[in-house]
């Protein structure tokens, strides 16, 4: 890299926060080195860059660690100085841009992965209800953002964008599993719209997992989780 930065990205390929690293990075135009981690038998190096969490994605930037999706995007978004900037320079725009982000990890994954791992119909139904709560509250939020523009940081990709284009893979591999459109055409357009274009930028192209492979990790997951709580019942 220019300057001699030396950059490598600990992460396993289907992890949507490792993608929302690579996604940050592809749009800065910053070359890395991507290291895959075996998440059942950990690396050294992994344990050692993230002793607290002992978790993916880690950025490894000339020799020192840098921790947590969201914390490793702004880095980026800091430490360099290259390609389009990811956060807006007025304070008050920056701090609606982490808002909305935080907002999606807490409001829109968290229920999500509630209902995709749900032991019973209850919680998987309380776990949809509250994703597809938050879907609309995000139409709303890129109706505001964009002002009419085709992104979350208005003409360009920024924080938001890439904290919910990281998701796509997965949302859309729900999708065919399930049979439930999430971003709607006629219920949630812009969010529609939104997910079409994203998926179209060379960048998201390089740094998202193929969808058809998602599904197949997902199905095998879900085939080895039902094994156990089979083998479970029968002890």
């Amino acid at each position: 890299m220019a300057g001699g930065d030396d950059l490598k990205l600990l992460g396993a390929w289907a992890s949507p926060f490792v993608a929302r690293v690579k996604l940050a990075l592809s749009f800065k135009g910053l070359s890395f080195e991507d290291v895959e981690e075996d998440l059942s038998n950990k690396s050294e190096l992994l344990l050692s860059s993230n002793p607290v969490h002992k978790k993916v994605p880690v950025l490894v930037h000339n020799g020192k660690p840098i921790c947590e999706s969201m914390i490793i995007v702004q880095y980026i978004d800091e430490a360099f100085l290259v390609g389009p900037s990811l956060l807006p320079s007025d304070p008050y725009k920056r701090a609606i841009a982490r808002f909305w982000a935080a907002y999606i990890d807490d409001k829109l994954v968290t229920p999500w992965v509630q209902s995709l791992r749900a032991k019973t119909e209850e919680e998987k139904s309380e776990g949809v209800k509250q994703t597809f709560a938050a879907v609309e509250t995000l139409e709303g939020a890129l109706r505001e953002c964009s002002k009419g523009e085709g992104y979350f940081g208005g003409e360009t990709v920024g924080l938001v964008d890439i904290s919910l284009g990281s998701l796509l893979s997965w949302l859309i591999a729900t999708e065919v599993m399930s049979g439930t459109k999430i971003f709607d055409p006629v219920k949630t357009p812009l969010l529609a719209a939104w997910m079409g274009r994203f998926s179209e930028l060379d960048a998201a192209k390089a740094a998202l997992p193929e969808v058809d492979r998602v599904v197949e990790f997902a199905k095998k997951r879900q085939a080895q989780a039902d094994a156990a709580a089979a083998a479970s019942e029968t002890k």
